[in-house]
């Protein structure tokens, strides 16, 4: 599969890009809208009043204990589990949530760093923070720099143009132009397997991964007839698709990438912190909080029960 990089922002799409973000809400007149739109404007944390979970606390280091704040690593640009509010100041979505709610088990204070999301990694390896929590899922590689303790498990889809005009499926985007996120599993993994076994071991041509930097970008190109298709988180692209309800189509049912989707909270491996932020997490996993954010971001199907460490 070979992959074609494409970073330009289509002019034409620039409308659908504001709609897809925090400051542009939905597009207006429909109940999706309102509903998306009621969303990004609360900016209330749903770690008020949540108590440090004294097992947890036992198990965090001094050092943190007397530094009293975690910093989290996010890219923000992903409804709608890691993105800003409309005020544009405030991160809301699943991802924040989850990060808010762990340092209240701690006892900490929390602060956010917004990085681009293949930078994260190596900023986790090289201490500049110490945690992410930004639908990240377990591999090979980042375990070999990372602790990462499972919180989620979702899937990938595909979006196509509204009405799927080119008739694209999950076994037949041979020879297409699919858009994925840099750094991302489906950048990695999902798509160059998938090509494998749907198209190449057939003899039919490969996928062409179109390698972008972030969702907005992959769906603004898809608007503006750029790429084919985009492949991605099923939430986010479901979220899209309800606030553009005649510009996306998710196909169903997910795509089938003969691997699990489990998403993990990072941290560098072998960190001190690790035993007190899988309790911590454990703690979440066991709260009405954890169904409430999964509820209200869309993703009551992705809850799990054990905070498992990789």
């Amino acid at each position: 599969m070979k992959t074609i990089n494409k970073v330009q922002t289509a002019a034409a799409g620039i409308a659908v890009l504001l709609a897809l973000t925090a400051c542009g809400g939905a597009a207006t007149g429909t109940s999706a809208a309102g509903d998306a739109k009621s969303k990004t404007s609360n900016t209330a944390d749903i770690s008020e009043g949540i108590q440090p979970d004294p097992a947890a606390v036992k198990l965090l280091p001094q050092s943190y204990k007397d530094k009293g704040e975690l910093t989290v690593a996010m890219d923000l640009h992903y409804p709608p589990t890691t993105f800003l509010a409309d005020d544009n100041v405030t991160p809301i979505g699943l991802n924040p949530d989850i990060a808010r709610l762990v340092a209240k088990k701690l006892g900490l204070k929390l602060k956010f760093e917004n990085t681009a999301f293949d930078t994260i990694v190596p900023g986790i390896d090289g201490g500049r923070y110490d945690f992410t929590v930004t639908t990240m899922s377990p591999t090979e590689e980042r375990l070999k720099v990372m602790d990462m303790v499972s919180y989620v498990s979702t899937g990938v889809s595909v979006a196509v143009a509204h009405g799927n005009p080119l008739n694209i499926s999950n076994d037949d985007m041979c020879g297409k132009n699919i858009a994925v996120t840099k750094g991302s599993n489906a950048q990695l993994k999902h798509l160059p397997n998938v090509s494998k076994w749907t198209c190449e071991e057939k003899g039919k041509p490969a996928i062409n991964g179109v390698t972008l930097p972030n969702v907005q970008e992959a769906l603004t190109q898809l608007a503006s007839k750029r790429v084919d298709g985009v492949l991605y988180d099923t939430p986010a692209l479901v979220w899209a698709a309800e606030q553009q309800p005649n510009t996306f189509t998710v196909l169903t049912p997910k795509v089938d990438t003969r691997s699990e989707h489990v998403n993990a909270i990072g941290l560098k491996k072998s960190s001190p912190l690790t035993p007190a932020l899988q309790k911590a997490v454990q703690s979440i996993l066991e709260s009405p909080e954890y169904k409430k954010s999964l509820d209200t971001w869309g993703l009551s199907g992705a809850a799990i029960t054990t905070a498992n460490l990789k």
